[in-house]
């Protein structure tokens, strides 16, 4: 850091021991205070300064933090190209089975378009979707399976029975797969009504199972792949 300073040849300001100070402030590094009695009479001080910082921030320099390696950031997706040999379990609720079977043909050809074979997909039927986080569980830990896919569907009747189900599968899903270290995928339908659960079964508004099919072969090969 550098400070000069020039004045007019005539009526140099003459100071008692004058103070120069720097303020701490990256933004305001150059205010000058100057200290000592100053006479009545005097003409202006005219100074220049140049300051040259180690650290100067400027729009043409890289100012990134010398940590900071952008160039070196991996972005990482699982590939549903790699499904073939990874192995999926499928848990199916049979409760309102007229709109899980669809969901779970919907799901074991879309398996079979990205070279999962038969053998290595199970399916495990149980009542209902309150009955899906338990068995997912244990499939999920039996180490045997890449993924589980969880398929079912609740539909919305006159009392709260609805909301304790479907919170139940919900977080019972989620803790499945947090317990035992296998992605477990949460297809299960939450309806109003039978003609929305129609809709999302095939109908206008696609094939939840086949979505979460692809969910499944998704995280089975960023499990299996990218994140060892």
């Amino acid at each position: 850091m550098a400070a000069s300073f020039t004045a007019p040849a005539q009526g140099l300001v003459h100071c008692r021991n004058p103070t120069l100070g720097f303020s701490d402030s990256i933004f305001n590094r150059t205010q000058l205070q100057f200290q000592g009695p100053v006479p009545a009479k005097s003409h202006p001080l005219s100074f220049s300064y140049q300051l040259k910082l180690a650290n100067d921030v400027s729009p043409t320099k890289d100012h990134r933090c010398s940590f900071v390696q952008t160039a070196a950031v991996r972005h990482i997706v699982g590939s549903i190209a790699k499904a073939g040999g990874l192995r999926f379990a499928v848990v199916v609720g049979r409760f309102n089975e007229i709109v899980t079977r669809p969901m779970l043909e919907g799901a074991l050809s879309t398996f079979k378009s990205y070279s999962v074979q038969d053998e290595d997909i199970d399916v495990v039927w149980v009542p209902g979707s309150f009955d899906i986080p338990v068995v997912a569980e244990r499939l999920g830990t039996s180490g045997k399976y890449h993924a589980v896919l969880c398929i079912g569907a609740v539909i919305r009747g006159d009392t709260s029975h609805y909301d304790a189900v479907v919170s139940s599968s919900a977080s019972g899903v989620l803790s499945a797969g947090l317990k035992s270290g296998v992605p477990c995928v949460f297809s299960v339908l939450t309806c109003d009504n039978l003609d929305q659960a129609f809709n999302r079964a095939g109908g206008k508004h696609g094939n939840k199972g086949s979505e979460g099919a692809l969910t499944a072969m998704e995280l089975a090969s960023l499990f299996e792949y990218d994140l060892k």
